[in-house]
């Protein structure tokens, strides 16, 4: 039976078989490999646990100064005044309570948003902080205030989930399916309901995470039509 038929396998690969036998003889590189997901993970809490920090240093010293904070950093719509708010609006919350609801969303999203990649996970938030303010700003309804990390929560939910599909990777599409079905259910916050919640902010806030996920999966994208291009042409 011939190396190429179907009854010796997928794992008969010889460039898999180089890049183990490249490891056996080399065992450092398979260290540095574990010590570079170590670090990312090191990084990743670190950021993570240090934004959350802020999140609670500022609300206690919004707490303090009576929620003046929150009139004066929250997105109002249409407002020029109001346009502060699409940089400090996602690190205000209306009460303790508020705050606490979205804590462990924004612990555990963002925790595997950056777990994406440092560089990358940092883009992604930097997407949806931008385009979900920008978008509440210029749809939200008139007079009203909108602050909150659930920008961010939505924004990065939609991403994990859109990522892998764009990207067409495996990994991150399982991943995405997981993070889906545990907090999958929220995404009815972009709908209008309860009185109070901004569904705008989440609406744009998850529009963001889509956009993000399009615009960092490009580097996937453009391999995955250069080795179909390669394959159409053999």
């Amino acid at each position: 039976m011939s190396a190429g038929s179907s009854g010796v396998g997928s794992s008969f690969d010889p460039d898999r078989i180089a890049r183990l036998r490249g490891q056996l003889a080399n065992p450092g590189v398979a260290s540095k490999g574990a010590g570079a997901v170590k670090l990312l993970w090191q990084r990743a809490v670190v950021i993570i646990l240090g934004f959350t920090v802020l999140l609670y240093g500022v609300e206690g010293v919004d707490s303090v100064s009576g929620h003046h904070l929150d009139h004066a950093g929250g997105v109002i719509p249409r407002k020029a005044y109001g346009l502060d708010g699409i940089v400090f609006a996602p690190v205000l919350h209306a009460n303790w309570e508020h705050l606490i609801g979205n804590t462990l969303p924004v612990l555990v999203l963002g925790l595997l948003t950056l777990l994406t990649g440092i560089g990358r996970g940092l883009a992604a938030t930097a997407i949806v902080w931008v385009v979900g303010g920008v978008g509440v700003w210029l749809l939200g309804p008139p007079n009203s205030v909108h602050i909150g990390a659930s920008v961010l929560v939505f924004g990065w939910l939609t991403y994990l989930i859109s990522r892998g599909w764009f990207a067409r990777n495996v990994a991150q599409i399982a991943i995405g399916l997981v993070v889906g079905l545990l907090y999958g259910s929220i995404l009815w916050g972009v709908l209008p309901g309860q009185p109070g919640i901004s569904w705008q902010g989440h609406l744009f806030g998850a529009v963001g995470g889509l956009i993000a996920g399009w615009v960092l999966s490009g580097d996937e994208r453009r391999h995955r039509r250069g080795a179909d291009a390669g394959r159409l042409v053999s």
